[in-house]
């Protein structure tokens, strides 16, 4: 294995100027000429559901009453005092216009509200983002109406467009500069922390760079790769960033490290290169490995979201491997010791000792001791985890705030009962039109209203508020025809303004063949994706069949956030269960390769395994208990598990190599100990560079659609990193190595390990000498 990466660190060195201006042109490239990584998103995450689950189906009920294959619009005029006729007329001419915009399909008055102060436009349009490519723009679309709506609002009508287009369009922006911000942050933050690391100026822009060029190259990569069926959420742009800036990075600190090790033995820059190349390229390789390894298996799960990360995510970290073997030597070849200025990086006779040296004999001299206080450390944090619900991430798509579409859904929710966020649609389908026996409203409506889930119940029998008899209703279709038809201003005075209005909201309510009738129902509580709100849907679901068996109903649905969250967290349970073993056994099995042990990668999973549960129960204790959130964000044992499967190896793979590689030469308890010293700084900088860019995560995500849910996953994974980094790696299996003894290399034997490389390279001191110089300083 050796030999692979000692032809390539030699390739890397001869032909560096090839190698930077290749990645150079085939990054320019890409950016010029393939789609961006934000044109192909989604922002919702129950369009990631699969479609058996029981939203679903309510939402395939629902169709009737708007297109679910077109995007929806929802525009809101508001006038405090009430509406004028003057408004409504611009309002009829403003609707016209509308309907002359390419991508709109149609243009449904949804009438006055009962106050009088507002009206509300339904609009369905064919977008790019809803039929899978074809259709117009949404940007385009959304300041076309809003430019629309501008120009004919008389002075002192507020109008805001507001529903799933407008809302995706301000998230893109408004996430758009989070990302911003979030890469911003990142690299000063990482650019900081290298130069104190290194202390030098040059090193830590060329550990950066390879990162940086990947961030620029994936992104249309990825893109391009979902025309093959790969689905991108909004948060994987976030992960995105984040995981190429941050597992990037620490694979350039691995081999600048090593680096300036071989420069300080003496070696030439070149001859510096490729043996750092040949020492720490297999574990640069299998450390990217465990992680595409992890992120691909999550291709297997159910729940698109997951799906959308997985694999798009793994491509971005096969690049940077990529990069980390070829651009990165090249550049500290073509640099040298100049790399390092003004740091010394001469040869020394004599070896510092540093704090990672103590650490290290802290950490053999008392093995059993430190083990057990570490485990009862863990353990007793991730006791909380008992304690402690799983609260939805929110089916519905909400709006960032400042934004025009969040006033919009403001206005809604003030002026129109049925547009409160806190409501669930409740949809019974009959087997014939329910104007042949429509006293089954009456059923249906007392059965709804008996439910102690539901506070209020607005139906056809009293639509926006407003009581109709049976026989109103029937006599108003008789006269009227079906309501989805009728304009907003009446044409004929035989019928009150007020019933003309309640009968046109009827278009919202029954389906125009008649087989689909809707209800919305408000249900009690604030927050409906709390985990104890989740709970109470399976036995919402069964209540409300047993009214529609009551009213002769032959299918009923209900949709809501609350049913999408439930629907969403027992998917992401299920694929929770199904892919950690899967995970922990791939990951195993490359562990085995690259320390060809059988024993080693068992406790090395374990000691991952008890640091995922130790940070998942810190964050409880931190978000829950302490910050009284409802409850930990359903995606986040999933995330914080595969990250830190995956993450937390990296380490583990750099730290036992190095422990092999010492024990050639020392007894294995000073071997661990030499090896502690070597690694902490390299460990510690890529920990603190790793977990500190999930932690920026957080605080740029701020403000955004999701920001909350996306800020427990940040800071949540950080402290996972963190305590990965400073405990368990550091502390808990050096102990545990020493422990075991040569059980560590079972089946195997240590053996003599020599490295094929340039006379140079092989004339250098072997590691353990008195020539060999410490990392710390």
């Amino acid at each position: 294995m050796n030999r692979i990466f000692a032809l390539i660190g030699v390739a890397s060195v001869r032909f560096r100027y090839v190698i930077v201006v290749a990645w150079i042109l085939i990054t320019i490239l890409a950016v010029k000429t393939l789609p961006s990584l934000a044109s192909v998103s989604k922002d919702t995450t129950s369009g990631f559901l699969p479609a058996s689950v029981p939203s679903l189906q309510a939402a395939n009920l629902a169709q009737p009453f708007q297109d679910i294959s077109l995007g929806t619009a929802s525009l809101v005029a508001v006038r405090q005092g009430g509406l004028t006729p003057a408004d409504n007329a611009a309002l009829d001419a403003l609707e016209a216009r509308i309907r002359g915009i390419d991508p709109v399909r149609a243009v449904i008055d949804l009438g006055i509200s009962r106050d009088g102060a507002a009206r509300q436009v339904l609009i369905e349009a064919e977008v790019a983002q809803f039929t899978g490519g074809g259709g117009g723009s949404a940007e385009t679309l959304v300041a076309a109406i809003r430019s629309a709506a501008t120009t004919a609002a008389p002075a002192g009508l507020a109008v805001n467009l507001t529903g799933e287009i407008p809302t995706i369009v301000d998230n893109a922006t408004t996430s758009g500069s989070s990302q911003d911000r979030t890469q911003s942050l990142s690299l000063l933050f990482i650019v900081l922390l290298l130069v104190l690391a290194y202390r030098a100026l040059l090193a830590p822009i060329v550990t950066l760079v390879p990162a940086v060029v990947v961030l620029l190259l994936s992104g249309p990569v990825i893109a391009k790769a979902a025309s093959a069926g790969i689905q991108v959420s909004s948060i994987t742009q976030f992960m995105l960033i984040v995981l190429i800036l941050g597992a990037g990075t620490d694979y350039g600190v691995f081999l600048v490290f090593r680096v300036r090790e071989e420069l300080r033995r003496g070696l030439s820059g070149p001859d510096a290169v490729i043996r750092a190349v040949t020492r720490v390229g297999e574990s640069i390789t299998f450390s990217a490995l465990t992680v595409i390894a992890a992120l691909s298996s999550v291709a297997l799960a159910e729940f698109g979201l997951y799906q959308s990360m997985g694999p798009a995510l793994a491509i971005g970290i096969a690049l940077m491997l990529l990069a980390g073997l070829t651009l990165l030597p090249a550049l500290l070849a073509i640099l040298g010791r100049a790399a390092f200025w003004p740091s010394n990086t001469r040869q020394q006779a004599v070896e510092r000792f540093g704090f990672w040296d103590r650490v290290g004999i802290l950490a053999t001299r008392r093995p059993a001791v430190t083990l057990l206080l570490g485990v009862i450390l863990f353990g007793g944090m991730a006791t909380t985890l008992l304690a402690t619900g799983t609260a939805g991430f929110g089916g519905a798509l909400t709006s960032a705030a400042g934004t025009d579409s969040a006033a919009g859904a403001t206005a809604l929710n003030a002026h129109f009962p049925s547009s409160t966020i806190i409501r669930t649609l409740v949809l019974f389908k009959f087997d014939r039109p329910i104007w042949e026996s429509p006293d089954k409203l009456v059923t249906a409506q007392a059965g709804l209203s008996a439910l102690p889930a539901f506070k209020s119940v607005v139906g056809p029998l009293n639509p926006n508020g407003i009581p109709l008899t049976v026989a109103q209703l029937t006599q108003l279709h008789q006269a009227l025809g079906p309501a989805r038809a009728l304009p907003p201003v009446p044409t004929t005075s035989a019928v009150a303004p007020e019933l003309y209005n309640a009968y046109r909201a009827e278009g919202q309510l029954i389906s125009p063949d008649g087989l689909i009738v809707a209800y919305s129902a408000e249900v009690g509580g604030t927050d409906n994706s709390s985990p104890a709100a989740l709970d109470t849907v399976p036995g919402l679901r069964d209540q409300v069949a047993r009214v529609g068996v009551s009213a002769g109903a032959v299918t009923t649905g209900l949709l809501g956030n609350a049913e999408f969250s439930y629907d969403i967290r027992n998917v992401s349970g299920s694929d929770l269960l199904r892919i950690i073993p899967l995970v922990a056994v791939l990951i195993a099995i490359l562990l085995a390769l690259v320390m060809r042990s059988m024993i080693a990668p068992l406790y090395l999973v374990a000691s991952v395994v008890l640091s995922y549960l130790g940070a998942l129960g810190l964050t409880a204790i931190i978000f829950v208990h302490l910050g009284g959130q409802a409850g930990l964000n359903f995606v986040l044992p999933f995330l914080m598990f595969v990250f830190l499967m995956a993450l937390g190896s990296d380490y583990n793979i750099l730290v036992m190599s190095r422990i092999r590689e010492e024990a050639h030469h020392l007894p294995l308890r000073d071997a661990v100990a030499r090896a502690v010293g070597k690694t902490g700084s390299t460990v510690t900088t890529a920990g603190v560079i790793l977990g500190g860019t999930f932690a920026v995560l957080a605080i740029a995500a701020g403000g955004t659609s999701g920001g909350a849910q996306i800020q427990q996953i940040g800071y949540g994974i950080a402290a996972g990193v963190l305590m990965d980094t400073f405990l368990v790696r550091s502390l808990l299996v050096p102990s545990l190595v020493v422990l075991l003894g040569r059980w560590n290399w079972w089946p195997t034997s240590l053996g003599i390990d020599l490295i094929p490389a340039p006379a140079a390279v092989l004339a250098a001191p072997p590691a353990g000498t008195g020539a060999d110089v410490g990392t710390n300083g």
